[in-house]
Formats: structure tokens, sequence, C-alpha cells
């Protein structure tokens, strides 16, 4: 992922499919890469095992966008527009009108902010109320404590254990599946709405 500053990039030249108060959702462009691909603790939240080269990453995303089961997403700060992560609704099914989600913040410096938590809100709004989505659901690996707490404090419900699923750093880890349904998120974010 890049790193714009003003200073090279004004905001205003910046597509922003999603705002906030402090974050924004932008498509991807080509200069964007993962960092997280190379941060060792964020590999280790996301269970990423594999290497991967620039010319991966590109294919990746470029067959992401043309792939209309997924939404891929950076996130970015209002203030400076520096790219902190990204977030994605993968596997949309129209027939069951649900999804998979999932997030990485890349740098630590940026987790425990409350950064993540207003992007999620800001794609489960869009899956919810944009998509027409019913279900939307995640896995979090057992030993990330923090972001289990917070998918539970976004209104995340705990479904089930895939017990031994992820191999790393010489040891099994289980996954937690969690999901929120549109009528559990539309009663806790949407009273006001009418």
């Amino acid at each position: 992922m890049s790193q714009p500053t003003q200073s090279t990039q004004t905001s205003t030249h910046i597509p922003r499919l999603l705002e906030s108060e402090r974050v924004y959702l932008r498509p991807f462009e080509q200069s964007d890469y993962f960092p997280g691909l190379f941060n060792s603790e964020a590999r280790r939240l996301t269970g990423t095992q594999n290497s991967f080269t620039r010319a991966q990453v590109e294919r990746y995303v470029e067959n992401a966008a043309q792939d209309d089961s997924r939404l891929m997403l950076l996130i970015a700060l209002q203030e400076t527009d520096q790219v902190i992560g990204d977030i994605a609704l993968m596997d949309m099914h129209s027939k069951n009108r649900s999804a998979h989600i999932r997030i990485a913040i890349d740098n630590t410096q940026y987790q425990g902010k409350g950064y993540g938590s207003e992007a999620m809100l800001l794609m489960l709004d869009y899956g919810f109320g944009i998509c027409n989505l019913h279900r939307i659901e995640l896995e979090v690996y057992a030993f990330n404590e923090r972001a289990i707490r917070t998918y539970e404090k976004l209104g995340f419900q705990r479904e089930g254990i895939s017990r031994d699923v992820l191999f790393y750093n010489h040891q099994y880890h289980d996954a937690i599946r969690m999901s929120m349904l549109e009528g559990e998120y539309r009663e806790r974010y949407c009273v006001d709405q009418a």
C-alpha cells in the first residue's frame, strides 16, 4: 500500500468511496501495495504464511477488481491521506445475501485507536445498506484477543470455533467464527434513521 502525503497527492484527487470522521475507504491504485505482507506482526495476526512478489500482489488486486463477488478497499486517514490498512467484503453470494469480511491495519501505531472500527462500520453499512446483504461473517484467530473484543463491541456474535485451523510458529491455532445479521446491524446502528 502506498503512503501518499498531502504534498504529493491532494485529497481532491483521491477517489473516496466511503467516509467517516477520521477515515475513508478508497479503491486501490496501481502504485498501492500491501506493506502488511512484510510486517511480522501483521502477518501473524492475519495468518499469512506465504511470501509474495509485487507482481503477484498487483495481479491479485487486478483480479479482485474484476470479481463482482468482492469489494477490496484501502483504509486512509482523513487528515493526511495516509493509507493504514485494507478491508474487503468477499465471497458475496447474491442468493444467500451473505459475505465474508476481513480487515487489516498494517502498522501497530494505528492499531487500538478505533480506526479499524470506523472502517468496519463503513463497510458493514455498505454491505447491509447498499449490497442488500443479510449476513456478514468473519474469522479471527483465537490469539487475537484485541480483534475479538472489537468485533464483539461492534455487534458480531460468536458462532463457533474451527479447531487447529492455522499452523503458525510451530503450533496450531483455533479460529473463531463470528457473524452479524442485517437486523442486528439495523437495530444497533440505524435506530434514528427512518
